[in-house]
Parts: C-alpha cells; sequence; structure tokens
C-alpha cells in the first residue's frame, strides 16, 4: 500500500473535547476515514503514516454519515506525542 492509498483511508484526525480526553486517558487518537476503510487498513496506514505501533481500531459510522475510528496506540508509543504532532494539541 503507497501513501496515497494511505491518504484515501485517513481522510483526517477529529479534534473534539471527547476526543482530547481519549487521547489522555486511553492513549486513543480518532480519525475520520473513508467509507470502505476496514480495521486492517486502518491499522496499516496509521502505522505507516505516523511510524507508530497500532494495538487496536474501533469504528462506528456517525449519524452523518462518516465513518469514525478510534485507533489505540501501543504502550511504546504516546497519543499525546503523536497528537502534536499533528497539531491537535
Amino acid at each position: 500500500m503507497n501513501l496515497s492509498n494511505n491518504k484515501q483511508v485517513i481522510l483526517y484526525p477529529l479534534i473534539t473535547e471527547d476526543a482530547v480526553n481519549l487521547i489522555e486517558s486511553e492513549n486513543k487518537l480518532v480519525f475520520i476515514v473513508g467509507l470502505g476503510a476496514d480495521k486492517s487498513s486502518i491499522k496499516k496506514s496509521v502505522e505507516e503514516l505516523y511510524g507508530v505501533k497500532v494495538e487496536k481500531v474501533n469504528f462506528t459510522i456517525t449519524s452523518k454519515g462518516l465513518k469514525k475510528a478510534f485507533v489505540k496506540l501501543a504502550p511504546d508509543h504516546k497519543a499525546s506525542d503523536l497528537a502534536i504532532k499533528l497539531g491537535i494539541f
């Protein structure tokens, strides 16, 4: 999978009060992803784009029809560090 495919999977990070709380409390980041993205493609894309290790991915479809992915990073990677790199913090 090349970088342009990753950008079609991961559309943008979600920045809400709840998303910031997840970064701080559960080492999770929240992304809006393409509707065709599955858990393995989301995991692979986040790992390749941001150089981190992903422990777990869950997602939900919002009432607006967007797919929201909750990405839990491995314990040796801090979600807050990646959030700073992404400009969330």
